[in-house]
């Protein structure tokens, strides 16, 4: 097993304390070993993507939860009481009355009266939906950061970096619509409704996604919708987390010789439950690199059905949570393995999970034989330290 911070690709395989590198990650770490060998180290520094009760978000939006009237404070506190309770409909009625108002000061500005939707005043606005990546805000493209930058309304998912939040230019208005396993802020009605009402009010609105917008990130039903009620949509696509994570640890997604083909899977069932959504047999293919996303909690029941179906037990895979930030923790494991290391350094969402021969290609990747050779080597630097002491001991006399 191998969990590591964030850093250039390097395996440090000996039970040896691990330095900080920079402030970011100063952080406490200890390092131990499992049956399978690989390196620890645990990071207990905050997740850099928004969460449902996120105090950060709660500020950046605060702008949505004042009073009707205008006239009172923002309501942030009661806001992320009602999400940590999990009342969305409470949230939803806090932020309501502010929507109505941005609306009409939209149309306002624009010479847009509610009774001139559909037509005149200057036209729609634009929706772009933007991919921001894995996390890390130097993987966006330019074309995504001039976005970001002109958007009068930024409606964001939970998987988008903090970082990338804080290139949101000061006028602009950010409003969270970010979906978590048990908590759902808006519904995918809602989205779509709120993205076609601050179009036609002419805004120019800006819907962020972690990865890409069009992998797994419900991009084409929003787009879809947009574009039947005549609204002009842009994608920018974004880094998705399979090239920018195996990226970042060194492992091809396709190798001449090791894999001739990439498959993209969702661990997410449609309707719930321990079962990923589709597992078919050729999902097990050994020439095959599998990239399962969202697939944690659907992992006890995947690995099993991909060894049934022929996939070998000893298949190299990795798991990586929070890929390409500096709080990254990654499990290196045979597939058969997976599982239980998986449980044991208790990884959270989001983690992707990567299976293929290609994971052994990884820098930090140590097959069994190397991990042998280098267990023998840890014991006997134990076993000569032990030697060196009781001689010392002996010497002085004691």
């Amino acid at each position: 097993m191998a969990l590591a911070l964030r850093a250039p690709p390097r395996f440090q395989p000996l039970p040896a304390p691990i330095p900080t590198s920079t402030a970011s990650i100063a952080l406490a770490a200890r390092l131990s070993s499992s049956s399978s060998g690989h390196a620890v180290v645990c990071s207990s520094a905050a997740s850099p993507f928004t969460e449902a009760t996120s105090s950060s978000r709660y500020r950046r939006d605060a702008w949505s939860y004042a009073a009707a009237d205008g006239d009172s404070p923002s309501s942030a506190p009661a806001a992320a009481a009602a999400a940590a309770s999990g009342r969305r409909d409470d949230e939803i009625a806090l932020q309501l009355p502010e929507l109505r108002k941005l609306l009409e000061a939209l149309r306002a500005s624009r010479g847009r009266g509610p009774e001139m939707e559909g037509g005149g005043g200057g036209g729609p606005g634009r929706v772009a939906l933007v991919g921001t990546g894995p996390g890390d805000p130097e993987l966006l493209t330019l074309k995504a950061v001039r976005a970001i930058e002109a958007a009068d309304l930024v409606l964001y998912d939970r998987l988008v970096s903090n970082d990338v939040l804080d290139l949101v230019g000061e006028s602009a208005r950010l409003l969270y619509v970010g979906k978590t396993a048990g908590y759902h802020s808006r519904t995918q009605e809602e989205i779509h409704e709120l993205l076609l009402s601050f179009a036609e009010a002419g805004a120019n609105v800006v819907r962020l996604k972690g990865g890409d917008p069009l992998v797994f990130g419900r991009g084409g039903e929003e787009m879809d919708f947009l574009q039947q009620q005549g609204i002009r949509v842009e994608v920018i696509p974004g880094i998705t987390s399979a090239s920018g994570i195996a990226a970042e640890l060194g492992i091809p997604l396709t190798h001449r010789g090791v894999a001739t083909s990439v498959r993209f899977l969702t661990g997410h069932s449609r309707n719930g439950g321990p079962d990923p959504l589709y597992v078919a047999e050729n999902a097990a293919d050994p020439d095959t690199t599998l990239v399962v996303y969202m697939g944690l909690s659907t992992l006890p029941s995947l690995a099993p059905k991909l060894m049934k179906h022929g996939l070998p037990p000893d298949t190299p895979a990795v798991a990586v949570e929070r890929g390409t930030t500096p709080q990254q923790r990654m499990v290196f494991s045979m597939l058969k393995d997976l599982v239980n290391e998986v449980k044991s350094a208790d990884l959270v969402s989001p983690t992707l999970i990567i299976i293929g021969k290609v994971v052994a290609l990884s820098p930090f990747w140590v097959d069994s034989s190397t991990q042998d050779a280098l267990n023998i080597q840890n014991s006997h630097a134990i076993e000569a330290k032990r030697f060196f002491f009781s001689e010392v001991k002996c010497w002085s006399g004691h």
